[in-house]
């Protein structure tokens, strides 16, 4: 499911106005209508979605699948394929991919709902990928991933997956406080679906032992806002 997920994301992009190979969508000021039209008619509007439309309500799950840009998708898909496998196995495919679409709609509606008169839209799979990495900080706290850390020359590094994922979930909760930079980023989706996942995972598999493996870590990417 893993790689459904990000083969669909990648074949929706490439489809869609936001990538520019589509020649239906036309050029210059056409397309970057065309690309507004499209995140408005696909992406979360906190503003409609909290009328409760039924075409809004359905945009959490559709944004899933929306991207921004280039960047927005592969740091997206990255983190995805780094992650996800692992979390998939032991979770299994059906309740995997049950897990990844309600973390991914419930965060994003929980950051509508923070931001209910906001008409800027919402798109991309970062909450949901934060309820992967939540979960996987549950079931695999003691794998060794390697990161990269630009304050560190972007040397490559290997770490409990505890220490990156925890480390990680605090510069989202900072930013999402207003502490960090990063304009165009949901970080509140971020926060919501990592503690979201963790929490699933810590009550689905708490009579359980964690299993130790081994990941690599990339840069992660917000939900991009057009």
């Amino acid at each position: 499911m893993t790689y459904v997920v990000i083969g669909v994301c990648c074949v929706v992009f490439l489809l869609g106005p936001a990538s520019g190979f589509n020649p239906a969508y036309g050029t210059g000021d056409a397309l970057l209508a065309a690309q507004s039209a499209y995140f408005e008619r696909w992406g979360v509007v906190p503003a409609e979605l909290v009328t409760g439309t039924g075409h809004a309500l359905l945009t959490p799950f559709t944004a899933l699948f929306v991207h921004g840009n280039w960047l927005h998708l592969l740091g997206n898909a990255l983190f995805l394929y780094v992650f996800g496998a692992m979390t998939e196995e032991r979770m299994g495919r059906l309740a995997y991919a049950l897990f990844y679409v309600i973390c991914g709609y419930l965060a994003l509606v929980a950051y509508a709902l923070a931001h209910a008169t906001s008409d800027e839209t919402l798109v991309g799979a970062s909450g949901a990928i934060s309820a992967v990495l939540g979960a996987f900080l549950r079931l695999f706290p003691h794998a060794r991933v390697t990161s990269l850390f630009p304050f560190l020359l972007f040397l490559p590094l290997r770490f409990p997956a505890w220490i990156v994922l925890i480390f990680w979930f605090v510069l989202q909760w900072l930013a999402a406080q207003g502490l960090g930079e990063g304009a165009g980023v949901a970080y509140l989706a971020h926060v919501v679906g990592f503690a979201g996942g963790f929490l699933y995972a810590w009550a689905r598999y708490r009579r359980t032992t964690t299993v130790a493996g081994a990941a690599a870590s990339p840069a992660t990417e917000g939900e991009s806002q057009p």
